[in-house]
């Protein structure tokens, strides 16, 4: 019973083999930018009625690929393509797609570790990251680069809709859980790869599109770290004697 639905699918059959190494990879790309996104008041889950200019925008570039996409493929498309392009369809991930997405994780991952230290100096202390000059605006513009290449990867795995869940999500979780930034990014990656994976095995046993099963999965693990998390859940804050300890 175990075997056949949590390990035969991935055993049997190459298209759930593909979209699992996808969502992986992906894992490893997004959640730590994820991470980053959340301490730097980016999450992109709010609304364009911001007070920060920078969440404005990329709220409004989101919104506006979002309906040009839509648009586009509206007038020149089928139903399924728009279906496709909103929700995504993980398990029809062909051998290009992958290497795109492993090209894109591959080329994140070491801007990142360029970045990383202005990166967490601008999360601790955007003041003194503004006083260093060219470099603190290289490693800004950096990371919005680091955005979108993941946001692109996103886009084929999940779709457009859904494209921001696998970044935000896991990285929100793991903020619950540590408030260190080096433990905080592992963990995020760890939670982004287990959702993938319960989200595939969910949305082959029911028939539930992939993208939105993933997410699903992903909100749950949010839900149970916001409540439980030992680094502000709410029961932890809650908790008699919390407050006197450091």
């Amino acid at each position: 019973m175990i075997y056949s639905i949590f390990i035969a699918p991935f055993a049997d059959l190459d298209f759930m083999r593909r979209a699992l190494a996808g969502v992986i990879v992906l894992s490893f790309g997004a959640a730590p930018v994820g991470v980053f996104l959340i301490l730097r008041r980016m999450s992109l889950m709010g609304d364009a009625m911001t007070d920060t200019k920078e969440d404005a925008s990329l709220a409004v570039f989101y919104l506006i690929s979002l309906a040009l996409g839509v648009s586009i493929v509206s007038v020149h498309g089928t139903n399924l393509d728009l279906l496709e392009i909103l929700f995504g369809d993980i398990r029809a991930l062909d051998r290009e797609t992958l290497m795109l997405i492993a090209f894109n994780t591959s080329v994140s991952l070491a801007i990142l570790a360029i970045i990383y230290r202005p990166l967490v100096i601008e999360c601790v202390d955007p003041v003194f990251l503004s006083t260093m000059g060219r470099a603190g605006g290289s490693a800004h513009l950096a990371f919005l680069a680091l955005v979108v290449i993941n946001l692109i990867s996103a886009f084929l795995a999940l779709g457009t809709l859904l494209a921001v869940g696998l970044m935000i999500l896991p990285a929100a979780a793991a903020r619950f859980w540590s408030r260190d930034i080096s433990f905080m990014i592992p963990i995020a990656v760890g939670t982004a790869i287990v959702s993938s994976y319960f989200g595939l095995v969910g949305s082959y046993q029911t028939g539930v599109p992939a993208g939105p099963s993933i997410v699903l999965v992903a909100g749950g693990f949010y839900f149970v770290s916001m409540f439980f998390g030992a680094a502000g859940g709410i029961l932890w804050r809650i908790a008699p004697g919390r407050h006197l300890e450091a």
